[in-house]
């Protein structure tokens, strides 16, 4: 095989011209001949490109490993930046820790469009394959790895993945190249390098083209899963509401594989790592078949879904806000807490609010509703907060995250919502700027 050829036929497949290409850079022998590789395709062609090593802290060797990434980089001509990562195994395996700290630091030095290119051959491809067999995965699992796949705005871009790895080291020792070797990858505690170590030899050794065929049958099982999905496409446009939910009466006149697959893309959408089939069951049988009056949550990694006015929401776990209050001036910008923004109460001719009713009281911010009441411009009586919450189909969880601007004890408006009638005026405006 022509490795070059090869290379250079993949990145004409999926290369734009105005974007960038960023090497995933560990200084092994797969990401070592790649950055060769790259090279050579960027005298050819005007890219711009770079070299990205993440120092995972996991060998004492990793400072070296560093230093000797840079040196290369330099010599084949291409941008070197190190990312220096923390991997703390809370609850997965180390592997999947640094993995995920890996992707997350390459993640931050991309932009829409660019290309990362990683180094996994034929034989990761086995592994992988294997890997989700062990873990009972359907067809998406057993897809194992697109040579091309969307990553954020960006696309990762496998150019060896139908190379072996026993290629890749003769064309590295045919091309006087150096590369690392991590120790860590002897340590057959870890999945992956048992199976590198001890059933892959078997298994090549019984049947010599037992990865091309691992190969054919992961591609078989994309096009599966692609044909399914454009099959099912129509019917999850339909499902899908318009604020990212998705429509339970829709889901409840599809069959129940249907209704399962629905839900998977629904949450593939929303970036949401894949449920187990124990957890999918539980969103349907748990919280959108909940009882009417339930408000049914489950948690998933980071995300709960939750139900509301007959619809499944993905909604991010966040930080609890009941006890956070901070007070303001008129004509003063405060800064919310976790990520909601800045809150302003600015003087204008032409707002809604008094600016001499909201002299009378010291004026705060606080997100907790508990026995606060209101009477709203457009009701007859005063009402507490939750009740209002509900006449106005604010979904429970967004509840404790609307700013509740205060006048002493009095409750002047609900950011967004609405305003007492007790502070409307003409002189000043409450401004929730969720953008800052």
């Amino acid at each position: 095989m022509n490795l070059y050829q090869n290379f250079s036929t993949i990145l004409d497949r999926h290369y734009v011209p105005g974007t960038r290409i960023i090497l995933a850079f560990s200084g092994g022998v797969d990401s070592r001949v790649l950055l060769d590789l790259l090279a050579r395709y960027s005298e050819e062609n005007p890219i711009e490109c770079k070299a990205v090593y993440v120092h995972h802290g996991l060998s004492d060797n990793a400072d070296t490993w560093q230093q000797q990434c840079q040196a290369w980089a330099l010599q084949a001509g291409i941008d070197f930046v190190a990312e220096r990562v923390q991997v703390e195994a809370k609850g997965k395996s180390l592997e999947a820790c640094a993995r995920e700290a890996r992707y997350n630091a390459l993640g931050g030095h991309l932009n829409s469009g660019d290309l990362l290119l990683t180094g996994q051959h034929s034989d990761d491809q086995v592994e992988t394959f294997l890997l989700a067999l062990k873990r009972g995965s359907g067809p998406k699992g057993l897809s194992a790895m697109a040579e091309a796949m969307a990553f954020g705005s960006a696309t990762i871009v496998r150019p060896l993945l139908t190379v072996s790895r026993s290629q890749i080291e003769a064309y590295a020792l045919q091309q006087g190249l150096q590369w690392v070797e991590d120790e860590s990858n002897q340590d057959v505690r870890f999945d992956r390098n048992f199976i590198r170590h001890q059933i892959s030899p078997l298994l090549n050794q019984r049947w010599p083209h037992f990865a091309q065929a691992v190969n054919r049958s992961a591609q078989l099982c994309a096009e599966q899963e692609m044909l399914i999905e454009e099959l099912l496409q129509e019917k999850l446009e339909k499902a899908l509401t318009l604020d990212g939910g998705l429509d339970i009466d829709v889901l409840s006149a599809v069959s129940e594989l249907s209704r399962a697959r629905l839900i998977r893309m629904w949450l593939t959408q929303h970036n949401i790592r894949m449920p187990s089939r124990d957890h999918l069951s539980k969103i349907w049988a748990e919280v959108a078949q909940a009882k009417q009056d339930a408000n049914p949550v489950l948690n998933l990694a980071g995300t709960q879904i939750r139900r509301f006015s007959n619809k499944l929401y993905a909604i991010a776990e966040s930080e609890d806000l009941s006890g956070w209050e901070k007070t303001l001036e008129v004509d003063e910008s405060i800064e919310l807490p976790d990520s909601l923004g800045c809150l302003t109460v600015q003087s204008s001719e032409s707002g809604s609010l008094s600016l001499q009713a909201l002299v009378e009281g010291e004026l705060r911010v606080t997100f907790n509703p508990e026995g606060l009441s209101a009477r709203p411009t457009d009701r007859v009586h005063s009402r507490k907060l939750k009740k209002l919450f509900q006449e106005y189909g604010v979904p429970s969880w967004q509840r404790r995250r609307m700013p509740i601007l205060m006048c002493g004890e009095k409750v002047v408006a609900i950011a967004g919502l609405f305003i007492d009638h007790q502070f409307t005026g003409q002189d000043c405006e409450l401004i929730w700027d969720k953008s800052s």
